[in-house]
């Protein structure tokens, strides 16, 4: 099976039918208007009858959700898609997904780690780079400190401040 990547989590069931409320977990929420399958963590699937707007959420009818009881035992899942339906990001932008695991080097070819985790600050991300002695090391994501990153070879090159370099 293919990677599955999370566009939304299902936060409620809504109304008596088997609807489900679902927070979106992607900037591109029209992208719910063009599903027609969905899969869920345990990599079961679920085909979409219907799909509404409503507030900040997502109603969702599912073929095999017919009831508020059966909408209920879905509660906290994730909504996932194939890799390969994601939206295709504007040239310089990435997915987190495609961060995740890269091993990080220095522009003089050291290497420093791979991201393990990526901190949402709100102003720009932080890439939480582990070394093999499982030292952490915070990156922020910065055009002037990451000079190229390229998720096809999964290699991310960074350019250190003084203080940082150790």
């Amino acid at each position: 099976m293919t990677t599955l990547i999370a566009v939304g989590k299902i936060v409620a069931p809504h109304g008596v039918r088997g609807d489900l409320r679902v927070v979106t977990l992607t900037d591109f929420p029209e992208r719910f208007q063009s599903l027609k399958r969905i899969y869920f963590d345990d990599k079961s699937a679920a085909t979409v009858e219907n799909i509404k707007f409503h507030q900040q959420f997502v109603l969702i009818k599912l073929r095999e959700c017919n009831t508020r009881d059966e909408a209920e035992l879905l509660r906290g899942k994730y909504i996932q898609i194939p890799k390969e339906e994601v939206m295709p990001l504007p040239a310089g932008h990435y997915y987190l997904f495609e961060i995740l695991d890269c091993k990080v080097y220095t522009e003089e070819g050291v290497y420093l780690g791979a991201v393990t985790d990526i901190i949402q600050t709100g102003s720009n991300d932080v890439y939480a780079v582990t070394a093999e002695n499982d030292s952490t090391r915070l990156i922020p994501a910065l055009k002037e400190v990451v000079r190229s990153i390229d998720t096809a070879g999964k290699k991310i090159v960074v350019k250190l401040q003084e203080e940082w370099e150790s």
